[in-house]
């Protein structure tokens, strides 16, 4: 049997990591569905540059909201709510199967928004409105700035990814936003299922050190954090404060792992998937992890709820010089750095596409 199948009937999600037109059109995601045991989709603004740059899929959905009067974030935010509508309808029986548990889809708000609760509430309202799906989350960075929107988009009713957490103390903090979310759902007399997911990202924490450590630390940083936080994670959901929302009807956030493609060519191709199986968690992964966890058969033993020997490993690092505080902090600065580069690319690239397309029409109707 096939480790894809394997995790999801162990009870892990498996999310592709991935979005584009090409996907939906060729049959891809279908497949990926029906032979991958794939259950939901995450997308970003790095993997929209990449489509919308390497090819010609969107050419004609580009030309067509530029003589509507479409551009820049706009016309952006249209392409990617037509793709991750249908991506959202191809998943919605999964959806319906699981009693809202799985089968969801995601979209970011503007990672220029990152450090701006007010705005990114506003975003995140009108992109869900749009999207009018049940199936729909919206992607909110668990930065100290997005904590406030991520309770407030909780307590409005919309369904919340929150990404961006690289730490234990990055995965309770969030949490206690999407908790205090619903408490005051309850107090107000308002449904409180209101589904959550909490983002973890693993592999940048190897990259990271790199060449840093001593070479039996190599490739070890990213798993024990994450075994750390599903420590946490094992027992804040069993926690009296937790079991009272139940008691109304909530929900758990769940945890899920992101970043769990391997970097570092000399490692199993499935790495992270392997070493984080755990039930009750998602693995949201790049197409070329999913391919190559599809050629195993094989995905060891279950992750401890107890988070294993995470402390040890942990303690080793800091022996070896690391500060897991400080790093985190510098990692979760630097992501959303990077979600910003991203976005602006991707603009960019929406300009250039926008005026060859632009140019093209005009010669074509002088």
């Amino acid at each position: 049997m096939k480790a894809t199948r394997l995790l999801h009937d162990a009870g892990q999600s498996l999310w592709l990591d991935n979005i584009s037109r090409e996907l939906l059109e060729s049959g891809t995601l279908q497949h990926y569905i029906d032979e991958l045991s794939v259950t939901g989709l995450t997308s970003n603004p790095t993997i929209y540059d990449h489509s919308i740059k390497n090819g010609a899929t969107y050419d004609s959905a580009i030309a067509a909201k530029l003589r509507r009067g479409k551009s820049g974030e706009e016309l952006f935010f249209e392409l990617a709510l037509e793709d991750l509508t249908r991506t959202a309808d191809l998943f919605r029986p999964i959806h319906e199967k699981t009693n809202g548990v799985d089968g969801w889809v995601s979209l970011e708000v503007s990672p220029l928004l990152a450090y701006d609760a007010t705005r990114t509430l506003a975003a995140a309202r009108d992109l869900f409105a749009r999207a009018s799906r049940p199936n729909f989350f919206i992607k909110i960075p668990g930065t100290v700035e997005g904590l406030p929107a991520i309770e407030e988009a909780i307590f409005a009713g919309i369904p919340v990814n929150v990404t961006l957490l690289f730490s234990r103390e990055h995965y309770l903090a969030a949490a206690e936003a999407y908790l205090r979310g619903i408490e005051r759902r309850i107090e107000a007399g308002l449904d409180p299922s209101v589904a959550s997911v909490a983002s973890v990202f693993v592999s940048r924490w190897d990259s990271a050190v790199a060449g840093q450590v001593p070479p039996a630390l190599q490739n070890q940083l990213g798993i024990a954090v994450a075994k750390r936080t599903y420590q946490a994670f094992s027992a804040l959901l069993s926690s009296a404060r937790w079991r009272r929302v139940y008691n109304f009807g909530a929900r758990p956030q769940r945890l899920l792992w992101a970043s769990t493609g391997t970097k570092d060519p000399k490692a199993s191709d499935i790495l992270y998937v392997k070493a984080l199986a755990a039930p009750y968690t998602v693995n949201t992964m790049p197409e070329a992890t999913l391919k190559a966890l599809a050629t195993h058969e094989d995905v060891g033993e279950l992750l401890p709820g107890d988070g294993g020997d995470c402390e040890e490993v942990l303690t080793r690092f800091a022996a070896a010089g690391v500060n897991l505080a400080t790093l985190a902090t510098k990692l979760q600065t630097q992501g959303a750095e990077a979600f910003v580069k991203s976005w602006n690319d991707l603009l960019g690239v929406i300009s250039s596409k926008s005026a060859a397309l632009g140019k093209r029409g005009a010669e074509v109707h002088p």
